[in-house]
């Protein structure tokens, strides 16, 4: 199923990359907002990824890890070559890559920004991420999506 109306979806369609989007209902605000992404899909929890926008060493990184766990700061600098993370401002995360926190896709953000996935995304033949708003996943191939980001892949998460 291709188009959903957002800048990755167009994205995914211009490169004519398959992909499948899944719609969930489940409330912005909830604790446990990733594993009720994931049983709301019916997918178990470690195909589900969120994209966290940190700063390495004060540059904006994306860091794509499973809903199931957190992420690690400390693998992630070291992943890209820097010394110290911490996840960004939620308003300077926004303004980066034009979504909204809980929507924030690592595809057709406003700006390219370096992307890490975990090293986990590479064993499996599909995974899911945000399409860029919440209540809609983009269901594609880890190859796909590391080569679309740019992506390194590494053990970030926690």
């Amino acid at each position: 199923m291709a188009g959903q109306g957002t800048p990755a979806t167009a994205l995914l369609v211009k490169q004519k990359v398959t992909h499948r989007t899944h719609p969930y209902d489940v409330s912005p605000d909830s604790p446990r907002y990733g594993a009720e992404v994931a049983a709301a899909l019916g997918v178990p929890p470690e195909r589900v990824f969120k994209s966290l926008v940190t700063e390495v060493d004060g540059a904006l990184t994306v860091a794509v890890v499973p809903v199931t766990g957190e992420l690690d700061l400390k693998a992630l600098a070291a992943s890209v070559g820097g010394k110290r993370a911490v996840l960004a401002d939620r308003a300077v995360a926004e303004r980066a890559t034009g979504y909204v926190r809980g929507g924030i896709s690592p595809l057709g953000q406003r700006k390219r920004l370096p992307t890490v996935v975990d090293s986990s995304a590479t064993g499996l033949s599909t995974m899911y991420v945000s399409a860029g708003r919440r209540g809609l996943q983009l269901e594609l191939a880890p190859a796909d999506l590391i080569r679309l980001t740019g992506a390194t892949t590494a053990p970030i998460a926690a």
